[in-house]
């Protein structure tokens, strides 16, 4: 029997998002889990990869949770730690870099996931960026109100749609950042913190990495739709955009210089940019698998490359199998595509409690369809914009190409809908 290749920490991963602890046990390498604190995973429904599962409220106590990982690493030595959710990724890069074990190191995670350090980096080596404001000083406001409007309002430590508003006008912009703010001062740790930058006007993509030894490659540029606000809600993204050569390669350009400037040269990332009349716009970028795992489906489905498998080797210190012989720093180029993938975001569509969620039983037979990932049930709240719940579902499936792709998702947004119980919307 081939003994495990290595043992990684794997941080606040939900088991019902199958794809990582799939490609642990392909790859060989066993994971301890450390649950998020709303899960308790039954030892008897773990994933055969997870061999040990250890309870630790990483966001309410850091210093407790570290402790407790230096504890068990002396007990029992570990190679990597790992976490696909955005907000532990500096807590991750802190405790490797602690433990003396792989990583990109804390300076470099918090910059991944601070978007006013991200800004003012990217800035800084050139790149394309729009202008932007921090709001964390006096005559701040005075300054964003002379940015060219529109203007999005974000959380500068924020993920997913949570906190994101347009603002069109100066006047505006005050009220929506204090709204915003206040929801910031609630859930996240950041005593609401926020960042405005101008507003992009163009389609939107996201795109997958990963990086080994300040060699980056880019795997898949996928198109996410082209949501103009006032609030962000994603709905839709398929792989591999129809884009141009010379626009893929402009694409490619950009995120991996923007690897360089942030500082990240090991590990998977997920970037987000706009195309303004052809040029790459980076929104952000996360030293992390996007999507707590969806991500991996796109780039395994469309290149073939098994990219948790990878995330999890360079967390343990071990090479990628996907990477050729290069010298460290060496530039790569667009992985080659080979099918076509996508997931469709089911919109809330509103607020309040849910009554229904319809059409998901259909769609779970249809043949293109791999997973269906359901987050909210009949009887959750969902509040509303700029708050937010979480996403109702996610569909993801496999086509033999973007366009077939494209119709599937036009089907689903005809076909699934969310039915809200007649009250009042509840914040």
């Amino acid at each position: 029997m081939t003994p495990p290749a290595a043992t990684v920490v794997l941080l606040y991963q939900r088991t019902s998002l199958p794809w990582i602890f799939e490609s642990a046990e392909r790859a060989g390498v066993r994971l301890v889990l450390v649950p998020r604190p709303d899960e308790e995973p039954p030892p008897e429904g773990l994933p055969p990869a997870v061999t040990e599962v250890l309870p630790l409220d990483v966001e309410r106590d850091r210093a407790g949770a570290l402790e407790a990982l230096r504890r068990r690493h002396e007990a029992e030595p570990f190679d990597g730690v790992l976490t696909l959710y955005d907000p532990l990724v500096p807590f991750a890069a802190r405790a490797a870099e602690t433990l003396g074990l792989p990583g990109i190191g804390y300076d470099t995670a918090l910059g991944a996931q601070d978007k006013r350090i991200m800004r003012q980096r990217l800035a800084a080596a050139g790149l394309n960026t729009p202008r932007f404001v921090s709001l964390d000083g006096p005559g701040a406001l005075a300054e964003a109100a002379r940015l060219r409007y529109p203007v999005v309002v974000k959380p500068a430590r924020g993920y997913s749609s949570f906190g994101v508003v347009r603002a069109d006008t100066p006047d505006a912009l005050g009220p929506l950042a204090a709204e915003v703010s206040g929801y910031c001062r609630e859930r996240l740790d950041d005593a609401g913190s926020l960042l405005v930058e101008e507003y992009l006007d163009g389609p939107e993509y996201a795109v997958e990495s990963l990086a080994h030894r300040g060699r980056v490659r880019v795997l898949t540029i996928g198109y996410k739709g082209r949501p103009e606000g006032p609030y962000f809600e994603e709905s839709v993204y398929r792989a591999p955009a129809p884009l141009p050569a010379a626009v893929q390669e402009a694409v490619r350009r950009e995120v991996t210089a923007a690897h360089a400037a942030l500082g990240i040269t090991d590990g998977p990332t997920h970037t987000e940019l706009r195309l303004c009349d052809g040029t790459p716009y980076l929104l952000e970028m996360g030293a992390r698998i996007g999507g707590s795992g969806v991500s991996h489906h796109i780039v395994r489905h469309v290149t073939g490359v098994d990219l948790a498998a990878e995330a999890l080797r360079i967390a343990a210190g071990l090479a990628p199998e996907s990477f050729g012989p290069g010298p460290s720093g060496e530039a790569e180029g667009l992985a080659r595509a080979t099918g076509a993938a996508g997931n469709y975001i089911v919109p809330c569509g509103g607020s309040g409690r849910i009554a229904a969620v319809r059409g998901l039983d259909a769609v779970r037979a249809d043949p293109r369809v791999d997973h269906v990932v359901q987050m909210l049930f009949p009887g959750d709240v969902v509040r509303p914009y700029p708050d937010f719940t979480g996403y109702p579902a996610f569909v993801l499936s496999h086509h033999g190409s973007a366009a077939d792709g494209e119709e599937f998702h036009r089907a689903l947004a005809r076909d699934i809908r969310i039915d809200y119980a007649p009250e009042e919307a509840v914040r």
